[in-house]
């Protein structure tokens, strides 16, 4: 989709607003609405709209890309707690996708070094490490 390669994640906010409006329980609408205002910069607006969307219920992959997506937004804001319990949510339900837990780890590990815990960041970072994509992954990166 054109919107997408542009990074307008299936929509503009205000197309998203009108589709919210008509389906106020569209967990669906409220993450590409996420996405779309972080594209814009627009971090607290996201980070509502990535709780509404978690919240409401999303499929397990765009759970947690709404949980690692929230994250970042929120360690942009400097609220480091609130992003390392995002990352530390993704963590805990060990997710299939390698990919998604290296990322979380990753942005965990960085989490934890801005905040001076430099043993927990360099264990979370060589978890990270340890972790071997699986060949569907694989192929993709090729």
């Amino acid at each position: 989709m054109l919107k997408d390669a542009l990074g307008s994640y299936r929509g503009s906010v205000e197309e998203l607003d009108r589709i919210i409006d008509q389906e106020p329980n569209n967990a669906d609408a409220y993450y590409d609405r996420a996405n779309a205002r972080n594209c814009r910069g627009d971090r607290a607006g996201a980070i509502a709209d990535y709780s509404r969307a978690i919240e409401l219920g999303l499929r397990p992959r765009e759970t947690f890309l709404a949980f690692g997506n929230r994250g970042i937004a929120k360690a942009d804001l400097d609220d480091i707690e609130g992003a390392l319990e995002d990352f530390t949510t993704i963590i805990k339900a060990c997710p299939k996708n390698r990919g998604i837990m290296k990322t979380a780890l990753f942005n965990r590990s960085l989490l934890k070094k801005a905040k001076g815990d430099l043993n927990g960041a360099d264990q979370d970072y060589r978890h990270a490490l340890s972790i071997k994509n699986n060949n569907k992954e694989e192929r993709r990166s090729k």
